[in-house]
């Protein structure tokens, strides 16, 4: 059953390999995917822009969200260490001594975690970002979950670079981009909405994301007009039919 499920969830990311595709949707979907499959309790996904400089793009869970964002304050963490080395990095006990990134040990033991694992999105010798696993319990991954891990990272480097046979460097560059500003606006909406739906940020994300997919539309552009009051929050608060998967 989890190999027919593993097979599954390569198939689904495979069909993002389209011109056109959501990056922000596929990312999101493969943290989830990650949850779902690895025997992992949360994970979340760093990505750099053509400057080498990181932004959190994906979270499964706000304490996920939190400390990606972390990571990047404070310059330390698996994610990075993955992204530069562009190996898996593993920390199998968060409570062990001595630390090599003790303040972002300390936040994640804060946030209930006790081990992390990171693989690099890279292709060959280029590195786009790094998708960091966490887990409750302490304990690494086994050898063949980590290997999934990996290849699910490379699927998803895969979609994110696909146009590069066919296209310029720059419009990799331009998708990277477009993905870290996407980010932005949505982080913004999902505020709108938790504020004025009296709603917390998570099921406040999971009711972007649904009524995107519902009626068709690019998560990014329906984050906009919910900033921009192009759309009502009213009309996402009452538009409750579950996401098409």
């Amino acid at each position: 059953m989890l190999e027919r499920r593993i097979t599954e969830t390569f198939v689904e990311l495979a069909d993002t390999l389209v011109v056109g595709f959501d990056v922000i949707d596929l990312l999101h979907t493969l943290t989830e995917r990650c949850v779902d499959l690895l025997e992992v309790d949360a994970a979340g996904i760093l990505l750099a822009d053509q400057r080498g400089t990181m932004a959190l793009v994906a979270a499964s869970t706000e304490q996920a969200r939190l400390l990606e964002l972390f990571q990047l304050q404070d310059e330390e963490g698996p994610g990075l260490e993955a992204y530069h080395s562009r190996q898996a990095v593993v920390c199998a006990d968060l409570g062990a001594r001595p630390q090599r990134w003790p303040l972002f040990t300390a936040a994640a033991r804060e946030q209930g975690f006790a081990a992390v694992t990171a693989v690099p999105l890279r292709l060959r010798e280029q590195a786009l970002g790094a998708m960091s696993l966490f887990r409750h319990r302490a304990g690494g991954l086994p050898p063949d979950t980590l290997a999934t891990a990996q290849a699910l990272a490379d699927v998803a480097t895969i979609g994110i670079l696909h146009e590069r046979a066919l296209h310029h460097s720059a419009v990799v560059t331009e998708q990277l981009q477009h993905a870290l500003n996407s980010r932005v606006i949505i982080e913004q909406a999902k505020g709108v909405l938790s504020e004025r739906g009296q709603i917390g940020v998570e099921d406040a994300f999971t009711l972007l994301r649904g009524y995107a997919r519902n009626h068709g539309l690019e998560l990014s552009a329906l984050a906009r007009d919910v900033v921009t009051h192009q759309l009502g929050v009213a009309d996402l608060l009452g538009d409750q039919a579950p996401p098409t998967r």
